[in-house]
């Protein structure tokens, strides 16, 4: 299948293996190296649109398991679709459902055609084969889709040779599945941890001529420099006018060693998790802003920050609605993780177009430690 636009790929500029690029989609052009926010039941948890359009955000990512469960791929297709019922009208991004699927190791049953599951909301039983996983993501309409996909324990190298063949064969039924125009399909490369596995899945998923692709199964249980290996290993083989989607990576050093690997797309849960964990992300390190220390502190969670929140904030507001159980902590400590991540893929974006990234990459990693004193 030839995908001609609004889904291109322009690669405008290369530093060693790090990638500027524009990712052409029918609600706009993502620039890329990008990181996006994650939107699992259609909104990005505590953060409205408004709010998100203000940070800089570009790609929002939803759930298609759990957008299926509640309130139905049908329902929101009814309302005019994914776009319009979030009221969001820059890009989305749909997974395939498969990671939430397989994430229930006894709640699951996996054959050929498909996979027989049940809902974490009321146990009831579901199956989704390639062909339901895409008819669910057209329901949605979002401009990314996923193709459905075994995510397996990562170092079981026996079953990740099934699961590979299952993956790809998936993989081929998902597109003949696929009827929408306006929607790219990206094939998943699989593999685990085994350079020679993944080269195998690279070769296969990059043959069936997606638009893009996405590679998934790490940060999964594997150590970062495992994940850091494949990527390496994955650079020249995976095709360079199509662009790459590294699958639930968000702290800051990997957003930064991803990026110099080649990576285009990002996105993770991490930033608002740790958010309602009263954690702050900094290009220095995290702070907890629960800390006692911090009940007198008047400067922002981050002098050079330019958010919403660090403009206006500072460090003892925040612990003291921590301690009271405001709700609006998690929203003001989410504008600033998500803001940071955001201006972090841009601020590489540029560095690769001014020949600077691996300068920018050792200052990020001279001064960056992920657990910093509070006094930071």
């Amino acid at each position: 299948m030839e995908y001609m636009k609004p889904f291109s790929f322009d690669l405008i500029a290369k530093d060693g293996a790090a990638r500027a690029g524009v990712f052409h989609t029918p609600h706009g052009e993502l620039l890329t190296p990008i990181f996006a926010p994650v939107g699992t039941q259609a909104t990005v948890k505590a953060i409205t649109p408004a709010q998100l359009e203000e940070m800089g955000a570009s790609l929002v990512l939803s759930n298609a398991y759990h957008l299926y469960l509640r309130p139905g791929a049908d329902k929101i297709a009814e309302c005019g679709g994914l776009h319009k019922f979030m009221a969001w009208e820059k890009p989305i991004l749909t997974d395939s459902g498969g990671f939430q699927i397989f994430s229930q190791t006894n709640q699951r049953k996996i054959d050929a055609d498909g996979v027989d599951f049940r809902s974490h909301i009321d146990g009831s039983s579901h199956r989704f084969t390639p062909e339901k996983s895409i008819a669910v993501q057209e329901s949605l309409g979002a401009d990314i889709i996923m193709a459905f996909d075994e995510c397996p324990n990562p170092h079981d190298r026996t079953y990740n040779e099934q699961a590979l063949a299952r993956t790809h064969a998936w993989a081929e039924r998902c597109l003949h599945a696929k009827k929408r125009p306006d929607q790219a399909l990206f094939g998943i490369v699989q593999g685990g941890i085994f350079p020679d596995l993944r080269e195998q899945s690279a070769e296969f998923i990059t043959s069936l001529g997606t638009p893009g692709v996405a590679i998934g199964g790490l940060s999964v249980g594997e150590t970062k420099d495992q994940t850091y290996l494949i990527l390496d290993h994955l650079n020249p083989i995976l095709p360079e006018k199509r662009p790459r989607y590294l699958m639930g990576v968000g702290s800051p050093e990997d957003i930064v060693e991803a990026i110099l690997r080649g990576v285009d797309i990002m996105d993770c849960v991490l930033p608002t998790r740790m958010a309602r964990n009263h954690a702050a992300i900094t290009l220095r390190g995290q702070l907890n802003l629960r800390n006692a220390i911090f009940a007198q502190d008047q400067r922002p969670i981050d002098s050079e920050c330019t958010c919403y929140t660090c403009r206006k904030f500072t460090r003892a507001y925040l612990r003291h609605l921590i301690v009271a159980r405001e709700m609006l902590a998690a929203t003001l400590i989410s504008i600033h993780n998500l803001h940071t991540l955001i201006a972090l893929a841009k601020e590489l974006r540029q560095a690769i177009i001014d020949n600077r990234v691996q300068s920018f990459a050792a200052n990020f990693r001279s001064t960056y430690q992920k657990r910093r004193p509070p006094e930071l």
